[in-house]
């Protein structure tokens, strides 16, 4: 298959990278996504949007990589396994169609329900069982979405929250979830030659930054109220599904 090619960003453009990657990783360090979301349009306007794919997934597998071993002790295991379940087959089949498939309609569903998810919790807040197999089925789906767009960690949280993980259980939990996702949309992109020599050097000078920012946004959230975490989420929950249905139109 033709490798697609990728004109290096200039020194600029790689400082501004850099500073956005750490930024990033902060974030999805104190709510436990969003990175990937804020990374993916900074990426496309300096490297068009199948390689700013590939490169936002070398940062996320940093930054996820980052939180997971910040939050290690946390870590709910058993979970880490049920999600995989789906997670790992969905960033196949999302890897695979990244070249073929429209992502305006997707990206404006995916940010319609996350609005309605966060709606869901408000007027039912004692709906808090979620069984392992509606994880399953979500994080399919999130693998799926983050195969085609990047990154979209934002779908799979609220369940995090209605299954009673906060702060460090919830961060570290998803995080290395999300981790295998990554892994996987590599492993693809590499068999399709989407992951170039210049993409993984983009990609690669993302990595200290990502980890840096997982860092400080682990020192933050170690020292937010349970409460004042999960308004955060729910929050940045709001403002990604607006971004995605405001992006999905542009």
């Amino acid at each position: 298959m033709t490798q697609v090619m990728v004109t290096l960003p200039s020194a600029v453009q790689m400082v501004l990278l850099v500073a956005a990657a750490f930024g990033s990783a902060v974030l999805s360090g104190v709510a436990g996504f969003g990175g990937g979301v804020l990374m993916v349009p900074i990426l496309v306007t300096a490297l068009g949007p199948r390689n700013a794919i590939v490169v936002v997934t070398i940062s996320q597998l940093a930054s996820n990589g980052g939180r997971a071993w910040f939050n290690r002790t946390e870590i709910d295991r058993r979970l880490v396994g049920v999600c995989c379940l789906g997670g790992v087959p969905g960033a196949v089949a999302g890897s695979l169609l990244v070249t073929a498939t429209p992502l305006d309609t997707h990206t404006r569903v995916i940010g319609g329900f996350l609005l309605a998810l966060v709606l869901w919790r408000r007027l039912r807040p004692a709906a808090v069982h979620v069984p392992d197999p509606v994880f399953v089925v979500m994080n399919g789906l999130s693998g799926l979405g983050s195969g085609l767009v990047g990154s979209f960690g934002p779908l799979i949280t609220p369940f995090f929250l209605a299954r009673g993980l906060v702060r460090g259980a919830y961060i570290g939990t998803d995080a290395a979830a999300q981790l295998m996702v990554h892994i996987t949309k590599l492993v693809v992109f590499g068999a399709v030659a989407l992951l170039t020599v210049s993409t993984g050097l983009v990609g690669l000078v993302l990595v200290p930054p990502s980890i840096a920012g997982a860092w400080l946004g682990k020192q933050i959230v170690d020292r937010m109220p349970v409460g004042v975490f999960v308004a955060v989420v729910e929050i940045a929950l709001v403002a990604s599904g607006v971004f995605l249905l405001v992006h999905g139109r542009s």
